[in-house]
């Protein structure tokens, strides 16, 4: 039981003076609330649908007033229910906290458990993580994802932070950090034979076929942009929004890929790939989006530590 207490008014009955709140019907009512579906909700929880009736019918009981008001096939928050799942976030924020620092004291190897979207870079993945490998003491946990599913966990304290090539959406509801850990130049990569004839980054906009990153990509918006002012309408070969299929591509292909160069490390040190021409005022940025936590994990404030230049310059 988790007991709420408040000191007996000489008017009020002494039933009333303390209020027995069962966590389970707490929970039950917190993976509704944030699921916005009870189907959702029950399969999350491994239960049935009615098993999550009943827990929050109780609850409801418990707390003499209605959580949620059925509009359809849809339950959305009473009024009481949005200050229920204020207060049923900040209670489970701090259990899961409880249990993760507690347990990450309690053992010799400290885990850093990174989020990265899986549209990013593995070349950066790998220079932010690079201060951290090989120490004994330390293992390092890497999970790809929707953003929306990273940021999820890391609410729930399943992630230290989560690698991302733009901030997330804020409100007063949200409590998300993001970071800038580095910055890289977007520039035109092809093989080593477009390099040998010298031409104008205008010609080489008209006249090579281009491998560019999807118009999701805050890169694409720059680069159209950049075409725009230019008053240039591209040759497009393919638009892909993965970086590691990109890299792929942009081996194989023939003519020009737009792409930070820390995404082709590698075949630009083996000679593969070379740089054409730097795209002027277009770069990609990377954050590093953390929660508030009473206790961080010091790995992860080691890492933050760094100088974002160690991070991010070294890759081109």
């Amino acid at each position: 039981m988790f007991y709420l207490s408040r000191s007996k008014n000489k008017n009020e009955s002494a039933d009333m003076a303390t209020l027995d709140l069962n966590l389970k019907h707490l929970r039950y009512f917190w993976a509704v609330a944030r699921e916005g579906n009870l189907t959702r909700a029950a399969a999350r929880l491994h239960v049935s649908q009615s098993a999550v009736s009943v827990q929050i019918k109780n609850l409801e009981d418990d707390l003499g007033t209605a959580l949620f008001e059925r509009r359809g096939k849809q339950l959305l928050l009473t009024e009481a229910g949005r200050i229920a799942l204020d207060h049923a976030d900040a209670i489970f924020g701090l259990t899961d906290e409880l249990v993760a620092s507690l347990h990450q004291g309690s053992i010799d190897q400290r885990v850093l458990r990174i989020g990265a979207v899986t549209t990013l870079s593995r070349n950066f993945q790998l220079g932010f993580v690079q201060p951290l490998l090989g120490r004994a003491d330390v293992e390092i946990v890497i999970r790809s994802g929707l953003m929306r599913d990273l940021l999820r966990n890391l609410e729930a304290h399943q992630l230290d932070v989560v690698l991302a090539t733009s901030p997330p959406t804020r409100d007063a509801a949200t409590a998300w950090t993001p970071r800038l850990v580095g910055t890289q130049p977007v520039s035109l990569v092809g093989p080593p034979h477009v390099a040998t004839e010298h031409r104008t980054l205008e010609r080489l906009l008209r006249e090579e076929p281009l491998v560019l990153p999807t118009v999701a990509s805050s890169i694409r918006t720059g680069f159209d942009s950049l075409v725009e002012s230019l008053g240039i309408r591209p040759s497009i070969a393919a638009e892909v929004d993965d970086m590691a299929m990109l890299r792929l591509i942009a081996r194989q292909h023939r003519g020009l890929a737009v792409v930070p160069p820390v995404v082709v490390k590698d075949e630009l040190t083996n000679g593969v790939l070379v740089e054409v021409e730097e795209l002027p005022d277009l770069h990609e940025s990377f954050f590093a989006i953390t929660s508030k936590r009473r206790f961080p994990n010091p790995l992860l404030m080691e890492l933050l530590g760094a100088q974002s230049t160690d991070l991010v310059a070294d890759e081109g």
